[in-house]
């Protein structure tokens, strides 16, 4: 059914009135082409006429928008190939075909001479009426379908461009703000003090900032990495945070996945970390807890107890944007953020290996 309030949308009127348009075209111009008994204004308002226009009319629209809304599925569920507009097609004139049988049927049959129907051959008229309105439907359901491709083919064109362009600033956005010359100093602020406390731990410091900056040079071309190269840098990463904060910071991993089997992409584990302990205060008296772990085999949770700082870094949630739109370039599947009265989560997919052959859908 159509919904009332997309009708009288400006878009909505503007479809009805080309839709309406195209209606008016092709009835005159398949009336002018059947030979008629009368050449003046009456055979446009005769019974017979009136009848031929409405169901025009009917059977156009109804068409039309069933193909709608057919196609425009198609479209949330992946995009129109050869085998699913063949498809579509085939639910279309399921609908169409019955029902122009039957209207006809009952017009130039039982009901003709109620409606005032005028037609020599009763038999002959049906036929070539219902045959007349199945070929136009497969135009006007073809026409739609070629429509569509163009469109999809154009919004994919657009959607490539406008990926490409963020993908080539998130490399430079990531390396800069994530792995940030901040996090580089307090860093080697933490270091001058294990030098006089601890040298051994000192020395294991030192060995997983290097290996944390030899990761990020390593991949810093790579949108994409193997969860378990992921999780070899988080390894580092976390030791650094829980030298650096001591007991007030807790960080765990329980990921029971095969991580050299997933994907996800570069630090994207490191980023949610790093926006946890950026909005959050944490102490020895109210640590911060922040766990990584996994639902299944379908996806990562990152969450942490909620202990918002009073006066709030400020932020432009660039952070979760930028992974929401990495996600959205080789997947369907969603990032989802929860925030709840003590905690927030963020669940991240794990993509297989076959992303990395960037399954785009074309147009057949």
């Amino acid at each position: 059914m159509v919904d009332m309030k997309d009708f009288f949308t400006k878009k909505g009127l503007r479809k009805f009135f080309f839709r309406w348009m195209v209606v008016n075209v092709v009835y005159l111009m398949i009336k002018a082409t059947v030979e008629r008994d009368n050449d003046d204004f009456e055979q446009f308002i005769s019974p017979t006429a009136v009848f031929y226009y409405v169901t025009a009319f009917l059977f156009f629209m109804v068409t039309w928008e069933y193909n709608d809304r057919l196609i425009s599925k198609q479209m949330r569920l992946g995009g129109l190939n050869l085998k699913n507009s063949l498809v579509i097609f085939a639910k279309t004139m399921l609908l169409l075909v019955p029902m122009t049988t039957i209207i006809y049927y009952l017009a130039l049959f039982p009901f003709k001479d109620i409606l005032g129907i005028v037609c020599n051959d009763p038999v002959r008229e049906f036929w070539g009426d219902v045959f007349r309105a199945w070929l136009l439907a497969t135009a006007v359901v073809f026409v739609n379908l070629f429509y569509f491709s163009i469109k999809q083919k154009d919004d994919l064109t657009r959607q490539m461009d406008d990926l490409k362009r963020e993908m080539m600033a998130s490399q430079y956005t990531t390396l800069k703000n994530q792995i940030s010359p901040h996090f580089l100093f307090n860093s080697l602020n933490t270091l001058t003090s294990l030098m006089y406390e601890d040298r051994d731990l000192a020395s294991d410091f030192v060995t997983r900032l290097a290996s944390t900056y030899r990761y990020i040079l390593d991949n810093r071309e790579h949108d994409l990495v193997s969860l378990q190269k992921e999780i070899n840098f988080l390894d580092s990463y976390i030791f650094m945070m829980n030298v650096r904060h001591k007991k007030a910071v807790d960080i765990s991993m329980d990921i029971q996945v095969q991580p050299k089997r997933y994907f996800i992409p570069t630090l994207t584990l490191q980023m949610l970390v790093e926006n946890a302990l950026k909005h959050n205060q944490y102490s020895k008296e109210k640590p911060l807890h922040i766990s990584i772990s996994n639902i299944q085999q379908d996806a990562l949770v990152i969450k942490n107890n909620l202990q918002k700082r009073v006066k709030p870094e400020e932020t432009t949630k660039m952070g979760l944007q930028n992974i929401k739109k990495r996600y959205a370039y080789y997947s369907n599947k969603q990032v989802l953020v929860r925030e709840e009265e003590d905690f927030f989560e963020v669940i991240i997919p794990l993509l297989e290996s076959n992303v990395m052959r960037t399954n785009l859908k074309t147009i057949s």
